[in-house]
């Protein structure tokens, strides 16, 4: 196979691909064995008929195209590994077939756009503020007070319901006289002040007593998920057929005996300010290595192509699909329900899409100009990491073998690469921790 390469304007390069008669001749053999199985030719049985005899009848284009979807991927690839790293593509390419003729080359153009040039600005010597990971006593008591709600006990209420009481509902909602879809539901388990149902609806419910019943009007946000709900007015015809309260335990050490390992409330309250003190220390040290990315990408000057835009646009709406089935949904089913087109899907991700790749560039930018390198061992180290979390560290060498692929190896070096670059951007960064005098 033989090649030419060249840079075109608006940064992008073109490969001029001519693969051989006989390298074409694979693919064209497979197409036809393909395609000769789905054919009726007279005199022979089928998927028996000798491909001149098919030629002769159909005509070569019956399976061509076939062909040509096995050979051309295949040789763009392999042209644009020889091209090396002056012509990385970062998009899909724009195919042309140049030549085709019987017992001659393959010859065909892909055009595709070139990573996109980073002008590096100041990225050292910044000035970055870190925000605290102080933990305070009222943050504790808060998340003891979460624990005493999460492990409460539900009594039968015999009073009027309160704000946090749980009330089992049944509800007939109506817009201009007429059902709606979802707008009923029987045996609902309501808490007053959660936010669940649409602004309005649960604040008329305080006060109703068990066996009441009362009339609910409230009107759908203009931004509701279900575009023909958004705006609408709505009645609802809403029975309460009981009230339930929240009776919380006591914060004392029979408290902690029940619901953690722990014997004495200040054992429990110790252990519950660690947690929040890692959680908080993870936090801050994740923002901080968030402002520092989105400070030396503001200082960097790069334009993003619109290709590899929708490219990671494609995996981010593949990652919410992803969301969606551990739900039991589809997209489809999603996009049904909500109203919402797959155009405005990934409309409101072509921001973060955007942020996204020139971040990641500027940083590979960084290492670049710092000469940073991933070793060996770094990236065992990572593999050892999944592993571990997976519970097959001690089958590491056959998890590495098996399980990891060239790709996940190279995606794991190239975070490696990203998170040393960062790392060198903070370490020659002023940290300020929030709070203190500059």
């Amino acid at each position: 196979m033989k090649f030419t390469a060249e840079k075109l304007e608006n940064n992008r390069a073109q490969l001029t691909v001519e693969v051989p008669n006989e390298q074409f001749e694979v693919s064209l053999q497979k197409a036809f064995r393909a395609a000769v199985k789905k054919l009726n030719v007279p005199g022979f049985r089928k998927g028996k008929a000798p491909r001149h005899i098919v030629e002769r009848l159909y005509g070569r284009e019956v399976f061509l195209e076939d062909a040509l979807n096995e050979a051309v991927p295949g040789a763009y690839m392999e042209a644009l590994e020889e091209a090396g790293d002056e012509y990385v593509s970062v998009s899909y390419p724009e195919y042309e077939i140049v030549q085709v003729e019987k017992g001659q080359p393959l010859i065909f153009k892909a055009v595709y756009d070139l990573k996109p040039e980073v002008k590096l600005g100041r990225y050292t010597e910044l000035e970055l503020t870190r925000e605290s990971d102080e933990v305070t006593k009222e943050r504790v008591d808060e998340e003891l007070r979460k624990m005493q709600e999460r492990f409460c006990r539900l009594e039968v209420a015999d009073d009027a319901a309160r704000e946090h009481d749980i009330l089992m509902i049944d509800f007939v909602g109506k817009i201009d006289g007429e059902l709606f879809d979802g707008g009923s539901g029987t045996g609902f388990a309501l808490e007053l002040g959660s936010g669940a149902f649409i602004p309005g609806f649960e604040e008329q419910l305080v006060g109703v007593e068990a066996g009441g019943e009362r009339e609910v009007n409230v009107s759908f946000p203009e931004a509701y998920a279900k575009a023909d709900l958004a705006g609408k007015q709505a009645v609802f015809e809403v029975k309460v057929t009981e009230v339930k309260r929240k009776e919380l335990s006591p914060l004392d050490d029979d408290f902690a005996k029940d619901v953690s390992e722990f014997d004495t409330l200040p054992e429990l309250e110790a252990d519950v300010e660690k947690s929040l003190k890692e959680a908080a220390k993870e936090k801050a040290d994740g923002d901080l290595r968030g402002l520092a990315v989105k400070t030396v990408t503001g200082n960097a000057e790069i334009t993003v192509p619109d290709s590899m835009i929708q490219m990671r646009i494609d995996q981010l709406v593949e990652d919410f699909s992803w969301r969606l089935a551990r739900q039991g949904l589809t997209l489809d089913t999603y996009i049904e329900k909500s109203g919402i087109s797959m155009e405005i899907i990934r409309a409101s991700y072509k921001d973060r899409a955007r942020d996204e790749i020139a971040s990641d560039l500027v940083v590979e930018a960084v290492a670049k100009a710092e000469d940073i390198q991933v070793s060996a061992e770094e990236i065992d180290q990572k593999v050892l990491e999944i592993a571990k979390s997976m519970g097959k560290e001690d089958e590491f060498e056959t998890f590495k073998e098996k399980q990891m692929t060239q790709k996940d190896i190279e995606s794991l070096e190239h975070e490696i690469l990203l998170d040393k670059a960062i790392d060198l951007i903070i370490e020659r960064s002023k940290i300020t921790q929030k709070g203190e005098e500059a």
